[in-house]
């Protein structure tokens, strides 16, 4: 079983929903970012999300767009980036490590290239926004032989003639995006997730992830009431733009900040079922 099978089945056992973070690798700083994804476990994310760097971040609001063009002035790339997780994978052997970004990074550092180094780091998974799955042998294929999920994004405009498709060769889990948009800026509605994640129920036996408008531990619980995983990004990355200073460099105390409110998230997914 891969990493991400694997904590699913313990997320099933124990009666729970999941929480999955985001962050973007370099962001505000290298050392800071290291030190966040390292927390990131232990302050209670079940699976970590790290954003991959880019200049045209399409789906994605001012918060992360901000948090991409911070950790590209500071010099990160995607070498850097699975230079990043080979460290963290070190020291944690278990927790899901998934990378979510753009095509074009991977195609300038070579498809079959990126499924092996990433495999080789520590990488469980890849979630490429702009990347559908009639295009498959760009990515999805090296990256199967190389034993890298492929994370395919559902949205609310997925009918049920599209879901087939974008399920057939998914793997480690699917991430339903819950409001059509960018990332950020608007709430996912409890209701309508919860009637998402049972028709995509239909259409495949994968986990469903539920990203995109979760914002407070309150949120959360609500999403992990129906799905699988509570997916959070945009909150936390705003939470660490507080704790910069005008000049960009991070306060002291900022990772205690971002770890706390992690911690709060994690509650509320935690405590979800049995309230």
């Amino acid at each position: 079983m891969s990493r991400i099978e694997k904590r699913f089945a313990k997320l099933r056992q124990e009666g729970r929903a999941g929480l999955v973070i985001y962050l973007t690798a370099g962001d505000p700083d290298p050392a800071t970012s290291q030190q966040l994804f390292e927390g990131l476990a232990g302050a209670g994310a079940d699976l970590i999300e790290i954003g991959m760097p880019f200049s045209d971040p399409m789906a994605d609001g001012p918060a992360i767009q901000a948090a991409g063009l911070r950790a590209l002035k500071q010099g990160a790339t995607l070498r850097s980036t699975l230079a990043m997780v080979r460290t963290l994978r070190a020291r944690d052997n278990d927790t899901p490590l998934v990378l979510m970004g753009y095509y074009n990074p991977i195609y300038r550092y070579g498809a079959e290239a990126f499924a092996r180094d990433a495999v080789a780091a520590g990488v469980d998974g890849a979630i490429i926004v702009d990347l559908p799955p009639e295009e498959d042998n760009e990515l999805a294929v090296p990256a199967r032989a190389a034993g890298l999920d492929i994370v395919r994004l559902a949205t609310p405009t997925s009918d049920e003639v599209r879901l087939p498709t974008i399920v057939e060769h998914a793997s480690g889990f699917v991430y339903y995006v819950a409001i059509a948009g960018i990332t950020g800026t608007r709430s996912a509605e409890a209701a309508s997730v919860t009637s998402a994640v049972e028709r995509l129920r239909r259409f495949t036996k994968l986990p469903v992830a539920v990203g995109f408008g979760i914002r407070t531990p309150q949120q959360a619980a609500e999403i992990a009431r129906a799905a699988d995983a509570a997916v959070v990004g945009s909150a936390v990355v705003e939470r660490l733009a507080l704790n910069l200073d005008p000049h960009g460099n991070a306060k002291p105390g900022l990772v205690e900040a971002v770890l706390g409110d992690i911690r709060a998230l994690a509650a509320g997914v935690r405590g979800a079922r049995s309230s």
